[in-house]
């Protein structure tokens, strides 16, 4: 996989600054250009997508489809919500890794369930901004 999509969902844009405690005190700009360093030691790309608004999370993948090899998405709190988040994910034929910084399922009782898990390529949990590595991992060595 050589072009890959990192894409955040809502309040991700406050990282190092909200709950340090749960999530750490990097911020998303450490994790793109760590991540983008990462794709390029494999000959890829990376570009990155950030929004508070369900609709333009919608839009952006409906765009990203075909467009790359895989989507790294953190859907932040819509994965418990987002029924529309999981018919566009379902809709494209780009795979995407759901990605959590923290581990949900220690979490809130209402955050162990994801509506969207079940039509992504696979769901990386609980290992901080490692999660975002592993997944971009899953899709550079996958091949």
């Amino acid at each position: 996989m050589n072009r890959l999509l990192l894409m955040n969902g809502p309040n991700i844009n406050l990282l190092g600054k909200r709950e340090k405690d749960v999530y750490g005190e990097f911020t998303l700009q450490s994790i793109e250009e760590e991540l983008s360093e990462l794709v390029h030691k494999y000959g890829g790309e990376l570009e990155s997508f950030q929004s508070n608004h369900e609709g333009e999370l919608i839009d952006c993948l409906h765009q990203a489809n075909g467009c790359y090899d895989g989507i790294l998405f953190n859907p932040a709190a819509y994965t418990h919500t987002s029924i529309a988040l999981r018919d566009a994910i379902a809709a494209i034929d780009t795979p995407v890794i759901e990605v959590h910084i923290s581990n949900v399922h220690q979490r809130e009782a209402f955050r162990h369930q994801s509506l969207l898990a079940a039509v992504c390529y696979g769901q990386i949990v609980g290992f901080g901004k490692n999660s975002y590595r592993l997944a971009a991992l899953a899709f550079l060595e996958s091949k």
